[in-house]
């Protein structure tokens, strides 16, 4: 992925700008809490305000990866082409689109609508591949939305059109089947205090108006499409459903409509009040921790073939207890009968004491692969003081009844009031929604990430596995050798496919021949696991550093992450290195080498491989320069738990050259008995370090008495495995004198004394 360093730069002028606003209190003066679009006074400064500065991918110290697109203006969604997994298109309001043909590096994209658009991007794909983007337009005001296509996923497009009239928030669908609607458009929008309808039956070219619903006054009208599976027959593509939005913000009416004709005519299902209050009343808008939201009603069908084909679903926040001022909860419930009745509210977040957490802005979608149910939100369970949110998702696989164990999405946490971000208001404007989609149970999802006080555009996979590859930097000779490179995936979040890997190369050697392969296969199907890859080099490689990039992809391409490492090939070694071993006293591992010659050394940077197979430095060593003479080293591993370690040196050159030793490994035997070493120093002041051994998983205490047996202090209470163990006492809060020390450990009791000279 590419990077750009004016990133900073235009976030920082975007905020300038909108702060500007903000303090001349244009935003409060026009803010309409019955409208979700962005102000009109925002649009005419953020017009082609865009930015993929950042298309970076975000990574945390478990493995797991973020991928930032760049910056926009908030209100994502997001489609995944059913032809092709590997191609996605997301649109950021006003025009900040982003496309992939390879799930993996993303370009920026603004399409040329040809005339000016006001925000609320949704797109959708058809069942032949194509793209369909619908942004809000008008002159000087929101009058319509227009819809332009394109065929080759957002590379190119056509011209744009007039889709549907109307004044607020739009939403856009697909018929994906091979029924007799397929490949229909159909869009719906808030037109004034009613809901405006309108199909395309030619592939975009042009839309005509069918219906108006007059139950449409808050933002949050939607459109989907399903199967009809009432009567004897099955007719794909049978339903477009509506649901309207209307009522109070604080006590919505979502209102629920069916059509059977390719959206010619519609019949009204059912009226219901499932949502209220979203966090707390600001001004007349629904606010979690002053961002503005809403109880949108998300709505989504099961296209597949599975035993819930046709199932309609409905996702929404509300607070728990209901009431003002409460904290939301997110929400499902599904209709088998075409959205006539609906079953009982069923809780997807599943915190512990949710009355203590925010969870709001909800997105929703059916894999019609499979009919695994996703849903996403933003969430506050890991922030005690609940100003900042993670991205939470998870799925169901059994028609919404019950769900997996949420999962954390990002991988750093967001201040939810981003005052820093651009947008204003109170409750501040940040985006009312953004979206998940998933093709054969994998999802992706997208959203408006603050954690940088801007408005960062992010997506991420889910289910999802790290991915960690060790070590970062090796060295061969030029020709008939090799190096090794350990592929880990240590934790997976509820991914249970296959990874299969691959690496490349760059550049290609100007002499010689790089060759990549994994002597024990490819590919891991049980987490956590690893493969070897081992890179070998023939015909006297060019000397010099090569980038190393290592995939991993799900079976249909997806989820995709990469590692790059770095191979130093042909690296003039400056000190002969005669010997290098390892041996253990006790818990200690002691090191030794020995060169013959040195030419302009640095010294030895000591590593130890961890658990995760990445290397860690101990300590450094300095060298000798250059020298002829025969000189040893040492250094001492201390107090090093049960078990085997490998070792290596980094050998530092003084203009920044290095170079490894071969490696060592050294077993640590877990300890035959149990016992307690005596403290040293002893006397002390005001430190001491004290050793102890168990032979087995036990219970351990620790605890320092006086010389009348009062108890002083608690060293050590606390369930440790069997080894040996070292403990650093830091007396300066103990008056001097004689005490006592003693170790319970199942039957084990072992006493000391020690002195304390202050």
């Amino acid at each position: 992925m590419s990077s750009n360093s004016t990133t900073v730069f235009n976030n920082l002028l975007f905020g300038v700008i909108v702060s500007l606003i903000i303090s001349s209190n244009l935003f409060s003066q026009i803010d309409n809490p019955l409208t979700d679009h962005v102000p009109i006074e925002y649009i005419k400064y953020i017009q082609g305000y865009q930015s993929d500065a950042s298309d970076a991918v975000i990574t945390d110290v478990s493995g797991y990866d973020n991928f930032n697109l760049g910056t926009a203006f908030a209100e994502p969604h997001l489609v995944q082409n059913p032809n092709n997994p590997l191609q996605y298109f997301t649109s950021f309001n006003t025009n900040t689109a982003y496309r992939t043909d390879d799930a993996f590096n993303w370009l920026i994209s603004a399409p040329p609508f040809g005339a000016s658009v006001y925000g609320d991007p949704v797109n959708a794909y058809d069942s032949l591949g194509n793209l369909y983007y619908e942004n809000m337009s008008g002159s000087g005001t929101i009058q319509n939305c227009r819809v332009i296509r394109s065929t080759n996923n957002g590379a190119t497009w056509g011209t744009s059109v007039i889709a549907v009239l109307g004044n607020d928030k739009n939403w856009i669908a697909a018929d994906q089947t091979s029924g007799p609607y397929a490949n229909y458009i159909y869009t719906t929008m808030t037109n004034s205090g009613t809901g405006s309808f309108y199909r395309s039956t030619d592939f975009g070219a042009t839309f005509t108006s069918t219906n108006s619903f007059a139950t449409q006054s808050l933002p949050g009208m939607m459109v989907a499409v399903g199967p009809d599976t009432n009567g004897t027959t099955d007719v794909p593509g049978g339903c477009v459903y509506v649901v309207t939005n209307s009522g109070s913000s604080f006590a919505s009416t979502y209102t629920f409509y069916v059509s059977t004709n390719g959206g010619t005519t519609f019949t009204l299902k059912s009226a219901q009040n499932f949502s209220g209050y979203v966090g707390t009343n600001v001004g007349g808008r629904n606010s979690v921790q002053n961002m503005r939201t809403r109880p949108y009603p998300f709505i989504t069908a099961d296209n597949s073939y599975g035993p819930l084909r046709g199932r309609l679903y409905l996702v929404y926040a509300s607070n728990t207890p209901a009431g003002d001022g409460n904290k939301p909860d997110i929400f499902c419930r599904y209709s088998d009968n075409q959205g006539t009745s609906w079953s009982a509210a069923i809780r997807i977040n599943d915190d512990l004491n949710t009355t203590s957490n925010h969870q709001w802005h909800p997105s929703i979608w059916c894999d019609k692969t499979s009919g695994r149910l996703f849903a996403k939100w933003m969430d506050t369970r890991d922030t005690p003081t609940s100003d900042s949110a993670h991205i939470y998702a998870s799925y169901s696989d059994d028609g919404g009844i019950t769900w997996v164990p949420n999962q954390r999405i990002t991988t750093a946490k967001m201040k939810i009031d981003c005052s820093t971000c651009g947008g204003g208001g109170t409750p501040r404007y940040q985006g009312d929604y953004d979206a998940i989609t998933a093709i054969d149970n994998q999802a992706l999802m997208v959203w408006t990430d603050f954690r940088a006080g801007s408005f960062g555009s992010y997506v991420g996979f889910f289910p999802d596995y790290a991915m960690q590859v060790a070590p970062a930097v090796d060295s061969l000779g030029g020709d008939a050798d090799s190096v090794y490179y350990n592929i880990t995936v240590p934790s997976v979040k509820l991914y249970d496919d296959k990874v299969t890997f691959s690496a490349t190369f760059t550049p290609t050697p100007a002499i010689g021949t790089i060759s990549i392969e994994f002597p024990d296969g490819d590919t891991l199907s049980t987490f956590p696991g690893s493969v070897l890859m081992k890179i070998k080099t023939t015909g006297g490689v060019s000397v010099g550093n090569y980038t190393v990039t290592i995939t991993g992809k799900g079976p249909n391409g997806t989820p995709v992450h990469k590692r790059n490492v770095t191979l130093v090939v042909g690296l003039v070694i400056p000190v002969e290195l005669t010997a290098f071993n390892a041996s253990v006293n006790k818990n200690d591992v002691v090191l030794n080498w020995t060169t013959a010659t040195e030419l302009n050394n640095l010294g030895f940077e000591i590593q130890r491989r961890a658990d995760n197979g990445d290397y860690t430095s101990l300590g450094f060593i300095n060298g000798k320069g250059t020298t002829t003479e025969m000189n040893d080293y040492s250094f001492t591993d201390k107090t090093v738990d049960a078990g085997s370690y490998t070792y290596r040196l980094m050998q530092k050159d003084f203009d920044g050259t290095f170079a490894y030793s071969q490696e060592v490994e050294v077993d640590i035997d877990l300890p035959l008995d149990y016992s307690l070493d005596q403290n040293y120093p002893n006397p002390f002041n005001p430190t001491t370090t004290i050793r102890y051994a168990i032979p087995e998983d036990n219970f351990v205490s620790i605890k320092l008495y006086d010389v009348l047996g009062n108890e002083v202090i608690t060293l050590v209470n606390e369930q440790k495995q069997a080894g040996r163990y070292e403990m650093l006492f830091n007396a300066s809060n103990i008056a001097s004198g004689v005490y006592y020390y003693q170790i319970n450990s199942g039957s084990f009791t072992q006493t000391r004394k020690l002195m304390l000279m202050k």
